[in-house]
């Protein structure tokens, strides 16, 4: 257990350090661009697509938002989305369930005073019965779309949009691709549970780090064609609608059985900046949603890649976390050596060494696989800090590498845990709704009253304010 941990330790070291090569590239040409001249080039580092041939050419572009409630930092996230500097046709389509959602007025508030710079309008989808009230929101948004459209952008709130991100996008799409998209990158406000929502992205962020295809799949960002969905191809438009709970495992199992190419380019990378309040049972929360994606299918295939994952990710985590049990335990044991057998000193001093050895593998493979996280996060975040110049940059000064650790220790241990717990209720709780899977499909939805109440009180509220 204690080589198969190491080489994880390294394994991740190796992955991270890919990672920064690839983002470190682009970050790289960004700047030589901006040397020759281009001022731009956080939008586009070709000069030649800001010609007003190229301009006039671009195709329009649906995007679809499905939000719910707001939290500390969701109105700027909104903001960022919404001023875009794409330069071709463009549609915001901000889908809620009910004018009772808190959303709605806060929503419509940043839309008024934008009504000059965006074309936005909020769209009201009513509750969902058959799928998750995300999808049901994506899904209404997708049939308001602009007849026109060729390209649909799904955002999640948590995403803070960089200024070219729409063009970046827009300019690597292509018709053998399926699906372009990008991925996360969290500023912990300094908690243990944001630190173990950090913890757990980054690992995943490096199948996100290619610089091209993947087989990895974010639903925070997804441009996809809008006809893919005007002609339900795959049927997967009705696998989303009928049972569906996750729209990125379901988009990425239709991808993987019809062949269809999922790319994520270098520069679509976000802030994604953490809520002061994130308090342990938050993240529990959150965790809980993670794993219970695992849980949702919608064929035999798509199945047996979540049990595989389901297996391998626990086996990964409990073995992350083995290693620093064992040398635990060879001190303890070193220690009740030492006690119990009335100073025999060399019983004591084969335990301490043993337990030395131990440590001292562990710690030197700790130390590479942490050097190589700190050094992929700064890359990311000068990436981040070129491609929205606007924005007051983010320094990795106030990252707390101490609570790195101790957080990925405990998400690690805590995965496998979710995990099964996940698989034998077969139930979760998302934003107040209560989503039962039944064959991977959801075939009930829950929605208390007394939630529903309290949430028509707090959009009265708002509405007032």
């Amino acid at each position: 257990m204690l080589f198969q941990g190491c080489v994880i330790y390294l394994a991740l070291a190796m992955g991270w350090a890919f990672a920064t090569m690839i983002r470190g590239r682009e970050l790289a040409k960004m700047k030589r661009a901006q040397r020759n001249g281009n001022s731009l080039a956080f939008l586009n580092v070709d000069v030649e697509s800001f010609e007003h041939g190229a301009q006039a050419m671009l195709p329009r572009v649906t995007v679809v938002m499905p939000v719910k409630g707001f939290g500390e930092h969701t109105i700027r996230n909104w903001r960022s989305q919404l001023i875009s500097l794409y330069g071709g046709p463009l549609e915001f389509i901000i889908v809620v369930e009910s004018m009772k959602d808190p959303a709605y007025a806060a929503i419509s508030k940043l839309i008024y005073e934008l009504k000059d710079d965006v074309l936005a309008k909020v769209l009201v989808a009513g509750l969902s019965a058959t799928c998750s009230q995300k999808i049901h929101n994506q899904l209404a948004g997708i049939s308001a779309m602009h007849k026109e459209s060729k390209y649909v952008l799904f955002l999640d709130d948590d995403v803070q949009l960089h200024p070219g991100t729409v063009g970046a996008l827009v300019d690597k799409m292509t018709p053998e691709i399926f699906v372009l998209t990008g991925y996360p990158f969290d500023i912990p406000s300094g908690s243990l549970g944001s630190y173990c929502i950090y913890e757990y992205h980054m690992p995943c962020s490096i199948g996100f780090a290619t610089g091209g295809r993947t087989f990895f799949l974010w639903g925070g960002c997804m441009m996809m064609h809008a006809e893919d969905f005007r002609q339900d191809r795959y049927n997967m438009v009705t696998g989303l609608q009928n049972g569906g709970y996750s729209d990125d495992m379901t988009l990425a199992a239709v991808a993987g059985a019809h062949h269809r190419v999922i790319s994520s380019p270098p520069v679509a990378v976000f802030f994604h900046p953490l809520s002061q309040n994130l308090s342990f049972s938050r993240y529990w929360n959150y965790l809980r949603k993670q794993t219970f994606v695992l849980e949702s299918y919608n064929s035999q295939v798509n199945w047996l890649m979540n049990r595989a994952l389901f297996f391998s990710h626990c086996w990964l985590s409990w073995s992350f976390v083995a290693p620093y049990v064992l040398v635990i335990a060879q001190l303890a044991v070193c220690l009740l050596s030492h006690s119990f057998t009335h100073g025999s000193f060399f019983l004591f001093y084969s335990y301490l060494l043993a337990g030395l050895v131990m440590a001292g593998i562990v710690a030197i493979c700790s130390v590479i696989e942490s050097l190589s996280l700190q050094r992929l996060s700064a890359v990311i975040i000068s990436l981040c800090n070129e491609l929205s110049p606007e924005k007051p940059p983010v320094s990795i000064k106030t990252y707390n590498w101490f609570m790195v650790f101790v957080a990925m220790v405990v998400d690690n241990f805590l995965y496998p845990v979710s995990a099964v717990y996940s698989h034998w209720s077969q139930f979760i709780d998302w934003a107040g709704v209560r989503y039962h899977l039944r064959h991977g499909k959801v075939y009930q939805v829950g929605r208390p009253i007394l939630s529903l109440c309290f949430l028509w009180l707090i959009g009265q509220s708002l509405l007032t304010d």
